[in-house]
């Protein structure tokens, strides 16, 4: 029987549709064609209901979904909201097609993950390319700096609006603030890619949102740092430099037309929880991180990533002080059933939410702790990720690269040639190449130091990099 513990459904208007529906089964003549069996194919579909003919009527008749959309736009402070079945990933490309048109330019941190990057091939959008700050130290990104932003804006006349991507995928956060000050001094919105921020704002110890510091659009994942089904998203805008209409029709054109009720159900109630609860589990969230934290510092060479600029709850840890690999740290955590977001030789990224118990932290701390120290080795030297460090080489729009004749090169040959496909190190799905640009002995150096490192390389249509594809001469 559907349940509700904290009793959330007098607050969140899909998640009770989504309990009355299980309270009292209709005998469905519609889709999914289940029917809401579970004795055909298990209960992989247990509680499936869609969102026509399921949470609402299929003609959508008493309008839940919008009033649980408006509810979240007031929790943040927008304008606007639209819940995503689709993950940032649709949120994204809808964004890219409402803020700009066809051949228009928009400055892009390189930091943004794939979906930004096919966001602009679908709007036809060409990118002036900015970088962020990287700390020496570390080798991970620090945020792209206002002044990058306005020296890019300041050369390019024309440009629609700015897209970054904060906080990054380590947890490092950028001055988004700062950002929103150098976009508006030009005109233009900033849109952010805050997939990973879902739960900034709702507590002290924790970052503002980018809405709170002067962002136009926020796109945010509620199934990464909340407990929402998996591809549950949100955008979220205030609309006095963004077209309300346009992206309205942006998301309605790259959306699904039978969402997954249960995905927005989970929105709604994952919202709910926020707004009621969210201070107190958030604040123990970070109380037991800040605990882990200290545990780790104690690993000798580890470093712990921290500090102001740093999400609370995201564990970022680099090896390259113990010697240790961490493929081989990894193997063990997946052994003790303590699976971490990423791992590759050098750099461990584990993610905690308000889900998380001073239990569960424990457990990981301890399998970190020894499992560091048993494959402990020489010390190596700080190298970064390399997807912060290649410099792209623009010769085409992307747009015009990814719908041109192509041919499959081997790689030996691809150097001077214009990449026709994308090309990222898995995760974080930064792109090193990308369609429009020059394939360089660099970005082929970085794709192999990545894969050297234990990086899964993604979205080439040739997996092993044996060969690229590559524009026709």
């Amino acid at each position: 029987m559907p349940t509700d513990p904290r009793g959330l459904r007098g607050d969140a208007p899909l998640l009770d549709a989504w309990l009355r529906f299980g309270e009292r089964p209709p005998t469905p003549f519609t889709i999914p064609g289940h029917k809401q069996r579970t004795d055909l194919v298990g209960d992989v579909v247990a509680g499936d209901v869609p969102l026509y003919a399921g949470l609402d009527t299929m003609k959508l008749s008493t309008g839940v979904l919008t009033e649980a959309e408006g509810r979240a736009a007031r929790l943040w402070g927008a304008d606007f909201c639209r819940f995503s079945t689709g993950g940032a990933t649709h949120a994204n490309q809808a964004v890219a097609l409402a803020v700009a048109g066809d051949g228009d330019r928009v400055v892009v941190s390189r930091t943004l993950h794939r979906s930004l990057l096919l966001g602009l091939v679908l709007a036809g959008l060409t990118p002036v390319w900015v970088r962020p700050e990287v700390d020496p130290g570390t080798g991970l990104p620090l945020g792209v700096a206002p002044a990058t932003v306005r020296r890019a804006l300041a050369a390019n006349p024309g440009v629609r609006a700015v897209f970054v991507g904060d906080p990054s995928y380590v947890g490092t956060v950028g001055d988004i603030a700062g950002l929103a000050d150098a976009a508006h001094e030009f005109g233009v919105p900033l849109v952010v890619d805050a997939a990973w921020a879902a739960h900034f704002g709702f507590h002290p110890a924790l970052p503002r949102h980018p809405l709170q510091l002067g962002a136009d659009v926020m796109v945010t994942s509620a199934h990464k740092t909340l407990p929402a089904w998996s591809q549950a998203a949100l955008v979220l805008a205030r609309t006095g430099r963004v077209d309300a209409a346009r992206l309205d029709a942006g998301i309605e054109a790259t959306a699904t037309t039978s969402p997954a009720g249960a995905v927005l159900a989970s929105t709604d109630a994952a919202r709910a929880l926020l707004e009621r609860d969210g201070h107190a589990l958030l604040g123990d969230a970070v109380a037991v991180t800040r605990e882990a934290r200290a545990v780790l510092r104690d690993v000798e060479g580890l470093y712990v990533l921290d500090g102001p600029a740093v999400d609370p709850l995201k564990l970022t840890l680099l090896l390259f002080g113990t010697g240790a690999d961490g493929n081989l740290v990894e193997q063990d955590l997946l052994a003790a059933g303590l699976p971490i977001e990423s791992a590759d030789r050098d750099v461990l990224v584990a993610v905690v939410s308000l889900a998380d118990t001073p239990e569960s932290l424990g457990r990981l701390t301890t399998a970190l702790a020894g499992s560091v120290r048993r494959h402990r080795g020489a010390p190596r030297p700080v190298i970064g990720p390399a997807a912060y460090r290649v410099e792209p080489v623009a010769s085409m729009p992307p747009r015009q690269a990814f719908f041109a004749a192509a041919e499959t090169v081997p790689i030996g040959r691809a150097v001077g040639r214009v990449c026709a496909e994308l090309v990222a190190p898995y995760p974080p799905g930064i792109p090193i190449l990308a369609p429009g640009e020059q394939i360089t002995a660099e970005a082929l150096a970085a794709l192999d130091q990545a894969r050297l490192a234990g990086v899964r390389i993604a979205y080439a249509a040739d997996p092993s990099l044996g060969t690229l594809r590559v524009t026709r001469s």
